[in-house]
């Protein structure tokens, strides 16, 4: 465990724990308020986010941005990171090896940030964080609630963009963690 995010981000700025350090222009830390009741997790870097070392400033991140405006979420006071930290060569899916080398760093982002809410960003974040058996396709927009934590599986922003019908879905799942992040719990 560390004491706080400068460490672990420090602790891991020259990783090699896994295939994707090879490849990898930034590591993609994790961004936003570390005392936010809410968290988002998403899959992995893009090429824009390896670039910039900044989680979800591409075309999906900037997709995400328009709907946080739409629902009154601003960026600055949640907390966003991703399942692993470097970009799958050509956005693929990150391979069982590489999740498992950055497991660690995201469960201490979670244990530092203590969020009441964690959004799980499409499919890959859903079932590395709660389990395989869950498909994002049956629990979407449903609360699932473990070890005192409230996890709303949504939509990744990047399926938004090859599926605009999804939008209203990852729209109204924002609302609802946005009236849930607002209220006394």
């Amino acid at each position: 465990m560390y004491e706080n995010m400068e460490e672990l981000q420090e602790a891991i700025k020259n990783c090699n724990k896994c295939k994707l350090c090879k490849n990898r222009t930034n590591i993609v830390f994790g961004v936003g308020n570390i005392n936010s009741k809410i968290m988002f997790i998403g899959e992995g870097p893009g090429a824009d986010e390896d670039a910039q070392g900044i989680p979800f400033v591409g075309k999906a991140g900037q997709l995400m941005n328009k709907a946080f405006d739409a629902v009154g979420i601003e960026r600055d006071e949640v907390y966003i990171a991703n399942i692993v930290k470097c970009r799958p060569p050509n956005n693929r899916d990150p391979e069982e090896d590489e999740v498992n080398g950055c497991m660690d760093y995201l469960r201490n982002q979670v244990m530092i940030v203590k969020p009441k809410i964690i959004v799980l960003l499409g499919r890959i974040a859903l079932q590395n964080i709660l389990g395989k058996e869950y498909k994002i396709s049956s629990v979407r927009g449903k609360w699932i609630e473990k070890k005192g934590i409230y996890y709303m599986p949504t939509w990744h922003p990047a399926a938004l963009l090859r599926d605009e019908t999804k939008k209203i879905d990852f729209i109204n799942d924002l609302k609802e963690v946005v009236q849930k992040g607002t209220g006394p719990n």
